[in-house]
C-alpha cells in the first residue's frame, strides 16, 4: 500500500467516526464558520474526484503498457523528458511531484530497457542529466500519437474553452495544495563545480536497480490514454 493510499484510508476511518472540521471534512465555510458556499461545494466535488480519477488513469495506462516492459511511472518519466528535455533526477522528481527514490527506480529500469541514458551535466559534476535515447524518443512519440487518436475519438465533444477552464482550476488547486504540503519543508541546495548554490535540490541516491512498482507514488503527469508501444 502506498503512503497516499494509507492516508486516504485513515481519512475515511476518521470521517466515519464523526464529522470533521475544515476542508478535509467538507463542512466549514470560507470564513471558518457556517455552511459551505456553492463554489466551495463544487471545489470539494473536484477534489473528491481527483484520487479515483488518478487511480483509473493509472490502471488504464498499465493495461495498455502490459506488453511493453514499461510501467505507468516510466511512461510519465519519458513524457516529462520528451516535453522538457534532459533533466536531473531531482528536477524530474519536482516535475512529477514525487520523491526522488521512485523516480530513480524508474530511471534505472528505463535505462535497462534502453529508453534513457545518463549524460554529463555541465552545471553540476555530481548530478548527471537523464536523457532519452533514440528508442525512448520513438517510444514516447508513438504512445502520444495513439493518445491523440484516443482523445479525438473519446473527448471530441469537449469544447476547448471547457478544457482551458479545467486546466486553470487544476493548476490553481495544485499551487495551493503545494503551499500546504511544503509549508514546513526547506528545499535542499545543490553546489555546482564552481561552488555556487543551486536551490533546485541535490541528487538523491541511485536507488534500487530492481524493477519499480507501477505506481510507487503519484505520477501526476501521466497522460490520459494510450495504446501499445511505438516502433513495435
Amino acid at each position: 500500500m502506498s503512503v497516499i493510499e494509507g492516508d486516504i484510508e485513515r481519512d475515511i476511518e476518521r470521517d466515519a467516526d464523526g464529522p470533521a472540521d475544515g476542508p478535509a471534512g467538507g463542512h466549514a465555510g470560507g470564513d471558518g464558520a457556517g455552511e459551505p458556499t456553492a463554489s466551495e461545494d463544487l471545489l470539494y466535488d473536484v477534489i473528491r474526484r481527483l484520487w479515483p480519477l488518478h487511480r483509473t488513469v493509472v490502471r488504464a495506462v498499465e493495461r495498455e503498457l502490459a506488453d511493453t516492459g514499461m510501467t505507468a511511472g516510466e511512461h510519465a518519466l519519458l513524457d516529462a523528458l520528451h516535453t522538457e528535455g534532459p533533466r536531473t533526477v531531482p528536477q524530474l522528481a519536482r516535475t512529477l511531484g514525487l520523491d526522488r527514490q521512485p523516480v530513480q527506480r524508474w530511471v534505472n529500469h528505463a535505462a535497462e530497457l534502453g529508453l534513457v541514458v545518463t549524460a554529463p551535466n555541465p552545471a553540476h559534476r555530481r548530478s548527471s542529466l537523464i536523457r532519452l535515447t533514440a528508442e525512448g524518443t520513438a517510444a514516447i512519440r508513438g504512445i502520444q500519437q495513439f493518445e491523440a487518436t484516443e482523445l479525438r475519438q473519446r473527448l471530441a465533444d469537449l469544447p476547448a474553452e471547457d478544457v482551458r477552464t479545467a486546466l486553470h482550476v487544476l493548476d490553481r488547486l495544485g499551487e495551493e495544495f503545494r503551499h500546504l504540503a511544503n509549508s514546513s519543508r526547506v528545499q535542499p541546495e545543490e553546489t555546482d563545480s564552481r561552488g555556487s548554490r543551486d536551490s533546485r535540490g541535490s541528487e538523491g541516491s541511485n536507488g534500487s536497480n530492481g524493477r519499480p512498482e507501477g505506481h510507487d507514488s503519484r505520477p501526476a503527469t501521466t497522460p490520459l490514454m494510450h495504446k501499445g508501444r511505438s516502433g513495435a
